[in-house]
């Protein structure tokens, strides 16, 4: 089995904590029908993956959820509602991140969207001093500025290609199976982290050595 030399982590629910109902919960009480009609975490509407794609705009984005809402919901409620799900970066896993990164090349790859990483960004200013997550990586990338997003194979051979990556001296650690499935396909050793476990729970063994695919 070839050594580990780099790793690639998903943001939410892997780095930054998230609480996705709670999102839906803010949007049914803006809601006159169900909102979980219109987003679920594992089947979304095609908006949610046009926003995540960089393929609209926020303004468009909010436009388009206005139809599902009663009337006279405002922007502001709307982006609150859907920044509801960020909650917080727990500082040991920073922790964790800033150790690996003295032995292994890290990268971030998350679907996200300009609101989510604008919300983010700032509560990652306001607990903990960083602007952003560049300072933990060797490079972020985010699926709304890159036009892609998981778990399609051109995005994990994407990052390959920039970093001259080899996929099985990599591992990508995420939380959404269809995601982990996504990058085995494409020759990435790959980590399912279960809902409520924490990374800094893992060690290093477990994550290299006895529960990736070669």
């Amino acid at each position: 089995m070839s050594e580990i030399k780099n790793i690639i982590f998903d943001l939410g629910g892997v780095i930054i904590n998230l609480d996705i109902p709670k999102t839906i919960m803010e949007f049914n009480k803006l809601s006159s029908k169900p909102f979980e009609s219109v987003y679920t975490q594992l089947q979304q509407s095609p908006l949610f993956d046009q926003f995540d794609k960089g393929e609209i705009t926020e303004n468009e984005f909010i436009e388009q959820l206005k139809s599902h809402l009663k009337p006279q919901v405002s922007s502001t409620q709307i982006l609150d509602a859907w920044n509801a799900m960020l909650l917080d970066f727990p500082i040991h896993r920073l922790q964790l991140l800033s150790n690996l990164k003295t032995k292994y090349r890290l990268f971030l790859l998350s679907n996200t969207n300009e609101s989510h990483i604008n919300r983010f960004e700032a509560d990652l200013q306001k607990q903990h001093g960083y602007k952003n997550l560049e300072p933990f990586f060797e490079k972020v990338y985010y699926s709304c500025r890159i036009g892609m997003r998981k778990p399609d194979a051109e995005i994990f051979d994407f990052v390959l290609q920039q970093h001259n990556l080899v996929a099985n001296q990599t591992l990508f650690i995420d939380d959404s199976p269809q995601h982990v499935e996504g990058a085995l396909k494409t020759g990435i050793r790959a980590y399912l982290l279960e809902k409520h476990k924490d990374i800094s729970a893992l060690t290093l063994e477990l994550q290299l050595n006895n529960s990736v695919t070669p």
